[in-house]
């Protein structure tokens, strides 16, 4: 029997943890509750209560590191997500959750900069003529 979308069985609720630059304690904690799967990515299927109490843990405890969640929703998406710490941040959009990614740049690059070729490059193109 399938269960469909809004009906989903509980074994199907999942809920993922990445941290990155973390204290180990924290790491250890939330091994109480998830399965560290790979260095600092934790899953597991915890209820809301317990999601958001590991959550709350993870704002608390993550000192210069940062973190995410990702966990399944009955929403349009299907899932929803929370970041702590990240340049990288959720925006809703129409309804729908993106994630806003600054760009790398924080101005832009310098209205002097030099046109044409470079020395280096025209020597490699018509040889070492003076």
């Amino acid at each position: 029997m399938d269960p469909g979308r809004h009906g989903a069985a509980r074994s199907h609720l999942v809920t993922v943890i990445v941290l990155t630059h973390c204290p180990v304690g924290l790491r250890g904690l939330l091994t109480r509750w998830l399965l560290e799967i790979s260095p600092g990515v934790f899953l597991g299927n915890p209820s809301a209560r317990i999601r958001d109490f590991l959550w709350d843990e993870v704002r608390q405890y993550a000192g210069q590191g940062r973190a995410l969640l990702a966990y399944a929703t009955d929403s349009e998406q299907g899932y929803a997500f929370r970041t702590h710490d990240h340049k990288w941040h959720p925006v809703d959009h129409e309804g729908l959750t993106l994630i806003f990614r600054p760009s790398g740049r924080s101005t832009p690059p310098p209205a002097s900069a030099s046109k044409g070729w470079s020395k280096a490059s025209k020597r490699r193109r018509f040889g070492n003529k003076p």
